[in-house]
């Protein structure tokens, strides 16, 4: 993924996000701000886009959102402003260079955001270093089939992949072989287990 493609991608998509994509990803927003209430403090959301999962923390939950498409970011700061969430401060900012300090978050997640940034070995080592030790990394992703008809597909796709602004032969070993990150939960999610759900447990 190049960084012109993601921008110019994201500035199309904005303006219909919500409807195209709103449904298609809930479970994983479900999944990540029930996480988040179930256990507090302050969360990152790495790749917030237009704000779909901000209306679901608690009030008392503290969370930053983060977006390199402006486009998107504006949509999110309608929400935010029309629900008056207190909780929640918006920037636009790279994810694979933060602005954060070290240790900055008790929890950082990033839902469908992995397969469309140019250099997520990078994205995700940020993800790493401002989520304190003991924090949680959370991600919903779409990953890269092992075998079978959707591992052809994905690869026949691969061409359209700037067009798309989404990766979709993206390995899950890029996660799984971040040093900084322990493994504790991994699941299949809808729809038909076409995206899977991963809790990590920063070391």
């Amino acid at each position: 993924m190049r960084s012109e493609a993601v921008t110019t991608s994201y500035k199309r998509w904005a303006p219909v996000y919500d409807l195209v994509f709103g449904r298609v990803f809930a479970p994983g927003r479900a999944r990540a701000t029930s996480f988040a209430n179930s256990h507090g403090g302050t969360v990152l959301e790495v790749g917030v886009g237009t704000g779909l999962s901000l209306p679901h923390y608690r009030a008392d939950v503290q969370v930053t959102g983060i977006d390199y498409s402006q486009e998107m970011l504006n949509k999110a700061i309608e929400k935010v402003a029309e629900l008056g969430l207190r909780n929640v401060t918006l920037e636009q900012m790279d994810a694979q260079e933060m602005r954060f300090a070290d240790e900055s978050f008790d929890i950082v997640t990033a839902l469908h955001v992995l397969s469309v940034v140019p250099d997520p070995v990078r994205t995700l080592a940020e993800m790493a270093r401002v989520c304190r030790r003991g924090g949680h990394v959370l991600i919903g992703n779409h990953f890269a089939a092992e075998k079978g008809i959707l591992k052809i597909v994905e690869k026949k796709m691969h061409v359209l992949q700037d067009h798309l602004g989404w990766q979709a032969d993206f390995p899950i070993e890029t996660v799984l072989s971040n040093p900084d990150l322990q493994l504790v939960e991994r699941r299949p999610m809808p729809p038909l287990g076409a995206m899977t759900w991963l809790v990590l447990k920063r070391v």
